[in-house]
């Protein structure tokens, strides 16, 4: 055995799309007479709608009244206006198929419903390579909470330590971290390094983690679980 999983998000990860997101949140505010500025909303992509609601206007719930509405409305903006807007991150589909060359388990953990996340593959270019994913209904809280990591981690069956996670926001970073996982950040999400601190490295974009993959957290990982494995192995044959 080695390395056994790779988690991935994909919002920013592998799919240009955090600025997209950010602008449905501003215009399903407004259409309910909400005046909330992009740049508000912008450093808070990569929390799931549950976050983000009070955190723009307290008092409002995602889960029922006028914040369930705004909430709905933002999903119908990112299906039917900005999804057909939306390109894969540079080299995203290249580094999923390096990586199930490796025989790593491949799963999304993501908040987004199952239509969305089907937009979103597709703008990513891996809708045929990726289909063990996790939605919103997986899970209580999103993220910064760990809750969809570690449902992820259920589903797959599979050991945190024995996992990375692929990410590009300090939420990632942090929903990861309370779940046991380490994480590998990229800045296509449009955070700082300094945003990303908590990741075991950092890299520009898939295609730049593809181009350092034998020298990477991921390489370096599988050895360290193989020669773990391998000590085990001998000692319960001796």
């Amino acid at each position: 055995m080695s390395l056994e999983g790779v988690i991935l998000d994909v919002d920013g990860t592998l799919v240009l799309s955090n600025d997209a997101h950010a602008q449905a949140w501003v215009e399903a505010f407004a259409d309910y007479g909400y005046e909330i500025g992009f740049e508000q909303v912008r450093p808070l992509i990569g929390m799931g709608g549950d976050q983000v609601m009070p955190r723009m206007v307290p008092g409002l719930n995602s889960e029922e009244g006028v914040g369930k509405q705004i909430v709905d409305r933002r999903k119908e903006l990112i299906l039917n206006k900005f999804g057909a807007q939306l390109t894969a991150t540079p080299g995203a589909r290249e580094l999923v198929q390096r990586m199930q060359a490796d025989d790593l388990y491949l799963i999304i953990a993501s908040s987004s419903s199952e239509q969305e996340m089907e937009v979103l593959l597709k703008a990513a270019h891996v809708e045929d390579l990726l289909n063990e994913f996790t939605t919103s209904s997986d899970a209580e809280e999103s993220k910064p909470a760990p809750d969809i990591v570690r449902a992820a981690l259920e589903k797959a069956n599979l050991a945190a330590d024995r996992v990375i996670m692929l990410g590009d926001t300090p939420y990632d970073v942090k929903s990861a971290a309370q779940a046991g996982v380490d994480v590998i950040a990229f800045r296509t999400g449009g955070f700082s390094d300094e945003d990303l601190s908590g990741a075991i490295a950092i890299y520009d974009s898939p295609a730049d983690l593809l181009q350092h993959y034998k020298e990477s957290p991921l390489a370096q990982l599988a050895e360290r679980i193989q020669q773990i494995d391998s000590h085990l192995t001998m000692i319960q044959i001796t």
